[in-house]
């Protein structure tokens, strides 16, 4: 890879990485793109987990500082999401990419039309929020994608936790990068263990992604919930729609 196209993939790494803070899928575009620069379908899998998991971090940091994460609470959803995605990564190969770009498609359109007719995630307090059998349960089976692929995995799972859980943005945003910390980084220990993960240009990923994650988590942990809302559901739609079409 020369110079200037390892130049390109960091810049296009740092802003999903800024802008994946709010809306997430951020594979659906690196991973794609690692392709087209000639990288093996399963390297490219794993290198971008290996990125993901320090880009989880740096989002992370500014929601433990403002106060928006509840650890204690979330113990069941990060064991759930441990299993989960440890087996996921273990099938990758699997699986056809294209069904997996239809399976995300329909779950994301799906997602968002049960959360725009629910009063869920209104802002009144994340404290309102449980744990739900239902709840537990999509988690665990996203943890299982997320491990996979990845691709869509924290845009669905916030969907999931305003839905199912009853969480406002904000909260779901915040619980959701600090899951995604775990799912990345099994996942990632499993893919090393295989022997995928290309660590020259992981470093590389890791570091801009951590970087611009980190970025983009500040200003998240400033705006509204109403502009996080209308964000994160166009992003969505967006992003079924153009997946839709690819595989048309």
């Amino acid at each position: 890879m020369s110079a200037v196209a390892l130049l390109g993939l960091l810049l296009l790494f740092f802003i999903t990485s800024a802008v994946g803070v709010i809306t997430g899928s951020n594979s659906l575009i690196t991973v794609p793109v690692m392709f087209q620069f000639g990288i093996d379908e399963k390297v490219a899998v794993a290198t971008n987990m290996f990125g993901l998991t320090f880009m989880a971090a740096g989002a992370t940091i500014p929601f433990f500082r403002s106060r928006k994460l509840e650890i204690n609470r979330l113990v069941p959803l990060i064991a759930v999401t441990l299993i989960g995605s440890a087996l996921g990564a273990m099938l990758v190969g699997a699986i056809p990419n294209s069904g997996i770009r239809l399976i995300v498609s329909i779950a994301m359109l799906a997602i968002v039309a049960f959360t725009l007719f629910q009063n869920n995630g209104d802002g009144k307090g994340d404290e309102l929020w449980r744990i739900t059998t239902l709840g537990l349960a999509v988690t665990f089976f996203l943890a299982i994608y997320g491990g996979l692929y990845s691709g869509g995995y924290v845009t669905l799972l916030t969907a999931a936790f305003v839905a199912f859980m009853g969480m406002t943005y904000s909260g779901a945003i915040a619980a959701t990068k600090l899951i995604n910390v775990f799912s990345s980084l099994i996942a990632t220990i499993v893919f090393m263990w295989q022997g995928l993960v290309d660590y020259r240009l992981g470093v590389l990923l890791a570091a801009t992604m951590f970087v611009g994650a980190y970025a983009g988590a500040h200003f998240v942990t400033k705006m509204s919930e109403t502009w996080l809302r209308r964000v994160f559901v166009a992003t969505v739609i967006l992003l079924a729609v153009k997946t839709l079409y690819d595989l048309v």
